[in-house]
């Protein structure tokens, strides 16, 4: 009986432990106050899709201008703290490009990516573009080019390394 009791006890500290796990925070509207993390610049001055990412232990994400930039700093190895939500406006919802929206986040391992499509974000290098739904990217892929995919598959070259200053960059409508 005692065996029996021991394992009891165990599985129920195993699935009370489960029901303890956190659930990620919610997305943050942008503010007029929101600082774009690598350049702190004010976000609301720039146009196209924007990202924050939520850190372990800190009690405010850190926003980006462009959703490169945030998937620059995803595939980063110097971060000291550990991702626990990532969010990304959706630009099907986006009034214009240049109001890319306040609270129209979607979870980014939700979302679907343009990458390759010859759009500039909100500091001037080419922009990765992310939609909820994938018929919202396939309609911007067909007015712009470029390619659909998860947030996993962006390869690097997509978001780290130089920018081509003489390629010629649309600013969507």
């Amino acid at each position: 009986m005692r065996p029996f009791l021991i394992l009891a006890l165990a599985f129920g500290l195993i699935a009370c432990k489960e029901d303890t796990a956190k659930a990620p925070p919610p997305p943050v509207d942008l503010t007029e106050e929101a600082l774009s993390y690598f350049c702190q610049m004010n976000i609301a001055d720039h146009g196209g899709p924007k990202g924050q990412i939520h850190l372990e232990g800190l009690p405010a994400p850190i926003f980006f201008a462009q959703v490169r930039d945030m998937v620059a700093y995803l595939k980063s190895p110097e971060r000291d703290a550990e991702v626990v939500a990532i969010y990304v406006s959706d630009m099907g919802q986006a009034t214009t490009w240049e109001m890319p929206g306040q609270s129209n986040w979607i979870d980014a391992n939700d979302a679907a990516f343009v990458v390759g499509a010859p759009v500039a974000g909100g500091m001037g290098a080419p922009e990765i573009v992310p939609f909820a739904q994938t018929a919202d990217a396939e309609i911007f892929i067909a007015q712009y080019g470029g390619t659909s995919m998860p947030l996993t598959d962006i390869p690097d070259d997509a978001a780290i390394g130089a920018v081509d200053l003489d390629l010629k960059l649309e600013t969507p409508s």
